[in-house]
């Protein structure tokens, strides 16, 4: 693998997550950065500071001619940037989510297949070894399942700044929602059949048709249920703010947060602490058999490694030419849950899928 040439990469957006990725792809040797797009010139790390900064994605496509291209824009231009990547024979990794309308996220996924191209969704949690175990552990457990999870971020400064600038097209139950909801499916195998969705506008500074506070129920046909819950700003409560939980028949897994953790480091989002397994099984005095297992989750990755590690799996599925059809169904799925629980909100009325 070493006799190969690097995959020439051309990152577009230079937001929290384009920052990130551009890092792993510049300390990767597998791969050579082209070019960076970004309609301001940011404040870059020091080693990103020697890429020139293109303004515009579709002319940088054209002039460099990349292998690969890496979308961490605002939702609302990742199909097209991706559509057109592929047209130009690009492989392509978006940050989630894929696209902000299912009908777009099916045209993107038909695009990697017609261009016969990788495309890799930025489900960054697909990629954390305690997030790959809490799945492992409680798929054992076997369905029904029920879900409980969410991810509130009480948000100040610049930090509720970029919140307000997501919502300009995508409210919190969808942006984040993607992430837990595609771990929810990657737990059962069952579809998913309804799904119900809540929210609340909780501050003037965003639009009067977006709400930064939501939450949704999905209904699975082996009757499994669960819920997420995702709030955004300066009003948004710390109390109970990350709850990752699984219950079935036998007992439970979940994931217990640092008590003095905080909802805007984005460290917390992923570091997992310990996972908690719980037994259901009693013994003839119908007392517990064993008691709870704390699995010490020791030397886990930071926001950028897990990064690295995505893009080391964009760079070992496009040269071991990795068959990407259920990652891109599952995206496709997961998104198509969160847009429900938003047409949901926005209407009172569930929707049968």
């Amino acid at each position: 693998m070493s006799g190969e040439k690097p995959i020439r990469v051309l990152v577009a957006g230079l937001g929290n997550m384009g920052r990130s990725h551009a890092l792993a792809y510049h300390n990767d040797p597998g791969y050579e950065i082209v070019g960076l797009v970004n309609r301001s010139v940011p404040k870059l790390d020091p080693a990103l500071s020697g890429y020139e900064i293109h303004p515009d994605f579709i002319e940088a496509l054209d002039e460099l001619k990349p292998d690969l291209c890496a979308i961490c824009t605002y939702s609302d231009s990742h199909a097209d940037y991706a559509v057109a990547a592929f047209e130009a024979g690009c492989h392509v990794f978006v940050e989630k989510p894929l696209a902000t309308t299912v009908s777009d996220a099916e045209r993107v996924v038909a695009a990697a297949k017609a261009a016969g191209k990788k495309l890799v969704i930025g489900y960054i949690l697909r990629h954390h070894p305690s997030w790959i175990r809490l799945i492992a552990e409680a798929r054992k457990l076997g369905p029904p399942f029920v879900f409980r999870m969410n991810l509130n971020q009480q948000s100040s400064g610049p930090t509720w700044d970029v919140h307000k600038a997501l919502m300009n097209t995508t409210p919190p139950i969808v942006d984040c929602g993607v992430h837990y909801v595609d771990v929810m499916c990657q737990i059962t195998d069952a579809k998913p059949v309804e799904v119900r969705g809540m929210g609340l506008r909780l501050s003037d500074e965003i639009a009067p048709d977006m709400y930064n506070y939501g939450h949704l129920q999905v209904i699975f046909d082996d009757k499994s249920v669960g819920w997420y819950e995702a709030g955004w700003g300066p009003m948004i409560s710390e109390t109970a703010f990350f709850v990752k939980d699984v219950m079935s028949p036998k007992g439970s897994v979940s994931i217990v947060m640092d008590p003095n953790a905080k909802s805007d480091d984005i460290d917390t989002h992923t570091k997992t602490s310990v996972i908690r397994l719980h037994s259901a099984e009693t013994g003839p005095d119908g007392k517990f058999i064993r008691p709870d297992e704390d699995m010490k989750m020791a030397g886990e990755p930071g926001h950028q490694e897990l990064c690295d590690l995505e893009q080391a799996y964009m760079l070992k599925a496009i040269r071991e030419d990795i068959d990407l059809a259920r990652h891109m169904d599952d995206a496709v799925q997961s998104l198509r849950i969160c847009l429900a629980a938003d047409e949901s909100a926005r209407t009172g009325k569930p929707v049968y899928l």
